[in-house]
């Protein structure tokens, strides 16, 4: 999967630094969580692999759709929240090897990990060069959540093909582009944010073709940038795989071709323009201690809007803008449990690109010495994390 098969080793060559030090750093966490976890006499192997929704995703992938948990107070947590992709691969992998479900399930996240690696390498490297590249690798590693990449999780899975995707964008192979947005959809359901990223290439594609056409006073002109059949099949391919799972699960639940919402909302997560989320924030100002952690989370959503204008001013390219903003919009503004939003947000790479600009122009010794210190720190925390409330 680079230049999408056409140039593999040369590729893999050039991404080898980021894949490198992504994996020390990976490794790093890990060993973190090992000793820590020994330290609490608890087993790092099962915080990865089957506590909270990882136990759900092998649960889709032994037993299939169907089950559910009823709670006191009347929620409904069905398993059909949870899309179908990372499950059907950790079944694939315990049928043509002797692993658990669990064991696949860290198996088909270290893998996608590093695909993911790649992928965000082969985003950054095209766009902003090498070493801008490596720098975004080591970036998106080390965010404070980043143990996460290394559980059996769906965020690498998806991550891995939201990158790809929008790398054959960015190289003109909408068809590729289209297959693996169809796939990030059958993985989340912010698979939505690449589906943008898809059609909003192809309808600027579109508009150029239309605009060339318009100044060359020719309708029988086609530029190099016209849209082809090909974009207009990736762009139908992009959201198959989302309303497929969608409209199945309406089908299932018998409630519609919306019935997927009615199962989100059982679990008490959706869309509100942020109210919730601002209504959390300000019930943290309650109070002094909390007031701290208020303070916090205002920062942090600061930073956030402040690294995605960054990226507009930049002249990120469309599609990059596109999924990065649809990504944090979904994370910011849903409803949903407000502990999660850190993780919901990591897939959202094209953020750290500004960040990875600023690290490329550093001295590799200040940049590397800048990585080390938060390389710990993000292991530390990691650790902390997963012993402790972790991840719902």
């Amino acid at each position: 999967m680079t230049d999408l098969g056409t140039r593999t080793e040369p590729a893999l060559r050039r991404a080898a630094p980021a894949l490198l030090g992504y994996a020390a750093v990976r490794a790093l966490g890990l060993i973190a969580l090992a000793l820590w976890s020994a330290a609490r006499d608890k087993s790092a192997y099962t915080l990865l692999t089957a506590r909270w929704d990882a136990l759900w995703y092998t649960r889709v992938a032994e037993l299939g759709y169907g089950y559910e948990v009823r709670l006191p107070n009347g929620d409904v947590h069905s398993n059909l929240a949870f899309f179908p992709l990372l499950p059907w691969l950790e079944r694939l992998v315990s049928v043509v090897t002797p692993l658990s479900y669990a064991d696949a399930g860290f198996v088909v996240s270290l893998l996608a990990s590093l695909f993911a690696a790649w992928g965000v390498f082969a985003v950054t490297d095209h766009v902003y060069g090498r070493r801008a590249g490596v720098c975004a690798v080591l970036l998106w590693a080390v965010l404070p959540v980043g143990i996460v990449q290394s559980m059996a999780y769906s965020e690498s899975l998806f991550t891995a093909l939201a990158a790809w995707s929008l790398y054959a964008l960015l190289t003109g192979r909408w068809l590729t582009a289209g297959l693996l947005a169809s796939l990030a959809g059958l993985t989340r359901p912010v698979g939505l944010a690449v589906v943008a990223a898809v059609w909003a290439a192809g309808i600027a594609a579109f508009l150029r073709d239309r605009r060339d056409r318009a100044a060359s006073g020719s309708e029988r002109v086609a530029p190099a940038g016209a849209t082809t059949a090909a974009q207009a099949a990736g762009m139908a391919l992009a959201p198959l795989g989302a309303a497929a799972y969608v409209l199945w699960v309406g089908h299932r639940t018998g409630t519609g071709p919306l019935g997927y919402l009615d199962v989100q909302a059982g679990w008490r997560n959706g869309f509100d323009g942020g109210y919730a989320f601002a209504r959390f924030v300000g019930d943290k100002f309650t109070s002094f201690p909390s007031a701290l952690a208020g303070v916090g989370l205002i920062v942090g959503v600061g930073l956030v809007v402040w690294l995605y204008v960054t990226c507009v001013r930049q002249g990120q390219p469309l599609p990059l803008l596109v999924y990065a903003g649809v990504v944090t919009a979904l994370a910011l503004c849903a409803s949903s449990y407000f502990g999660s939003k850190p993780r919901l947000l990591m897939p959202a790479f094209p953020l750290l690109l500004p960040l990875a600009l600023a690290l490329a122009r550093a001295r590799t010794r200040r940049s590397a010495g800048i990585v080390a210190v938060i390389a710990t720190a993000s292991a530390l925390y990691g650790a902390f994390w997963l012993n402790g409330s972790g991840p719902p």
